[in-house]
């Protein structure tokens, strides 16, 4: 388990510490100099029952804020230290409200310097620092009066810290492993080495991580948790990772992430609860400049609010941030909001949604959606309360917001009274509801379709999403396509999609015209114009037309280029042609193609163009290249 400290400069901090551990936290020759944490230390505190506590030491002083906040990510319990004779002073109340707008659960306070007041002074102290951490959402944080020097109360705090159950850490251990860097070095003999605070999932040696900033994968060659050689490290703790990659020191800053697997693209704009600290005397307004805080990275951004245009302190409220630095980001990650200057602190935020809508965004129907599952308590709460918004969900989206590994997402409770259809790395969760509500539309849509155009045969993929579902995924709007093909609900007839009881066919008098034509294609390897094979039958030309676009959606011919129609069964040997050269050379150029098919160059060059039209081929260069799903 891992503790931050917090207080005032000059209360102790990094003294209670040498006290507790034995170790000294600052590791800086200017801190030795002038006596005064700087940036962030660390400690350890080997346990009887094999656990090692490690420490944060935090700077106390106003100037070093930044590096405090660095160093509070991702912690869930704090050490707060006030000198008992000082009391409470600005940085003590500072951040206690940093402490409180992270969400921390946990706090517990020191009182150090104990020896130098007398007993009614250490009472009054401790009413003082009691007072102030209920008020900031602390009412039953336990108070240790001790002394660094002599030694006062250190046992018994020590006792208390041990005793501390981390079961954040056994959960957050099943998720994906995330860790904020905090440091990076080098070492002789070892190469680049960085450090940070585990916020979730496992890493062992030779695991492969993702490292943000750089955007490389890497390897961990060794690594230390809680200060000591470790075979693998957890949520909770304090980690070291020795790496090996494609990177370099200068490529590495405080506030990247180290991942367990690639993420997608970073966020500049999310949905937040907003939790105004109370006290502050600073109300939020819309669209104000903000300084933020995640992880280990600090950013700046604006605030829009959802709920009015002014948000006051003590209150609670829904807003959307726009970030100047796009940060990767989590759902129900915490993230610290300063005003434009920095140097006061406004609020907490917790994260609601990764992809806000482009529209809409005021609708009393989302708010109160936003609400149901900012309450949400956990994953299936969370799941069930997305699905209540009437959305389909990605379900790999969904794993990366709640920070599940992709193995484990398939699992998930809930899943079980969810529609899911599509496949691989795009598979859509919806409620029953929500599905029959957008196949209803599609057959709706493709009713009149119908109705407007009886001698169409329906509409392709593409086309149907556009006039049905036009608001949806693409790939979502093709997985519900292909289910109710498999379901009977649509017919996919050489690629158009229609109703069942939709039949295309000839009319009598188009039929007696094509009995006519027809016999033209028999045996015939080039494909014929129209106006070539109008001559030929006998026919007007523009009536020939209509009758082969309509023998086209029936599946009889196929047309290369406008007018120029092959049967189907001659196209099909010319695919077969193309595909026996492309297996034994890899690819299909027109030249070669040319003297396989016996045709003319022009014409090889409009087959293969067409081929790659329909997805058959895809053209590289002067190359055709055979697809894995031939359609043909």
């Amino acid at each position: 388990m891992i503790f931050a400290t917090a207080g005032h400069v000059d209360h102790g901090k990094t003294a209670l510490l040498r006290a507790l551990t034995g170790t000294d936290a600052d590791r800086l020759p200017e801190e030795k100099r002038r006596g005064m944490t700087i940036d962030l230390g660390y400690a350890y505190l080997p346990l009887e029952d094999g656990r090692t506590l490690g420490f944060i030491d935090v700077p106390g002083h106003e100037k070093f804020l930044g590096n405090m906040l660095a160093g509070v990510g991702g912690v869930h319990h704090a050490l707060l230290v006030v000198a008992a004779d000082d009391g409470p002073m600005p940085q003590t109340r500072e951040h206690l409200a940093i402490l409180q707008g992270l969400g921390l659960p946990g706090l517990t306070v020191a009182l150090t310097k104990a020896d130098l007041v007398t007993a009614a002074g250490l009472a009054e102290a401790m009413a003082a620092i009691q007072r102030l951490t209920a008020g900031h959402g602390y009412p039953d944080a336990p108070l240790f009066a001790v002394s660094s020097l002599t030694g006062e109360g250190v046992p018994a705090l020590r006792a208390h810290l041990a005793n501390q159950a981390d079961g954040w850490a056994a959960q957050q251990a099943q998720r994906r492993f995330r860790l904020a860097v905090d440091r990076v070095f080098s070492l002789s003999g070892a190469g680049l080495v960085v450090t940070g605070t585990a916020f979730g999932g496992r890493v062992a040696v030779d695991d492969t991580l993702f490292l943000t900033g750089a955007d490389v994968p890497v390897r961990v060659r060794s690594l230390h948790a809680q200060n000591r050689p470790a075979q693998a490290g957890q949520a909770g703790e304090r980690i070291a990772l020795n790496l090996v990659g494609s990177v370099s020191r200068e490529q590495i800053r405080r506030g990247d992430w180290l991942l367990s697997e690639a993420p997608p693209a970073p966020r500049t704009r999310v949905t937040v609860a907003l939790d105004l600290l109370p006290g502050t005397g600073s109300p939020i307004s819309h669209w104000q400049p903000v300084h933020l805080y995640h992880g280990a990275r600090h950013v700046t951004g604006r605030i829009a609010l959802l709920e009015g245009d002014i948000a006051h302190p003590g209150g609670h409220t829904l807003a959307e941030l726009d970030l100047d630095t796009p940060l990767h980001l989590a759902e129900r990650d915490r993230l610290l909001v300063r005003d434009g200057t920095a140097r006061h602190t406004l609020a907490g935020a917790s994260v609601l949604e990764l992809t806000p809508p482009q529209r809409g965004k005021r609708r009393p129907a989302r708010l109160t959606h936003l609400r149901t599952i900012a309450q949400a308590a956990d994953d299936e709460s969370a799941l069930m309360a997305l699905q209540a918004g009437q959305q389909a969900l990605a379900l790999t989206d969904f794993a990366w917001a709640r920070q599940w590994p992709s193995a484990k997402a398939e699992t998930l409770p809930g899943l079980g009274t969810l529609i899911r259809t599509g496949r691989g790395q795009e598979i859509w969760l919806s409620t029953p509801q929500r599905w029959q509500a957008l196949a209803d539309r599609v057959q709706a849509r493709l009713a009149i379709l119908h109705a407007e155009q009886p001698d169409q045969l329906g509409a392709g993929r593409a086309r149907l999403r556009r006039l049905a579902l036009p608001a949806e995924p693409e790939s979502l709007a093709f997985a519900l396509f292909d289910a109710m093909v498999g379901d009977g609900r649509l017919v996919n007839s050489r690629g158009w999609l229609h109703l069942p009881e939709h039949v295309l066919s000839f009319e009598a008098s188009e039929a007696r015209l094509w009995e006519k034509v027809a016999p033209h294609f028999t045996d015939r390897t080039d494909p014929w114009w129209v106006r070539d094979l109008a001559q030929a039958a006998g026919s007007d030309e523009d009536t020939l037309r209509a009758l082969l676009r309509k023998a086209a959606r029936l599946g009889h011919v196929v047309a290369v280029v406008p007018d120029r129609y092959y049967s189907r069964t001659r196209l099909q040997a010319l695919a077969e042609a193309a595909r026996v050269i492309a297996l034994q050379d890899g690819f299909v150029e027109a030249a070669g193609y040319r003297s396989a098919i016996g045709a003319g160059r022009k014409l090889a060059i409009q087959v293969l163009e067409y081929f790659d039209r329909v997805g058959f081929t895809r053209r590289a260069g002067d190359r055709h290249y055979l697809r894995e799903t031939a359609l043909f």
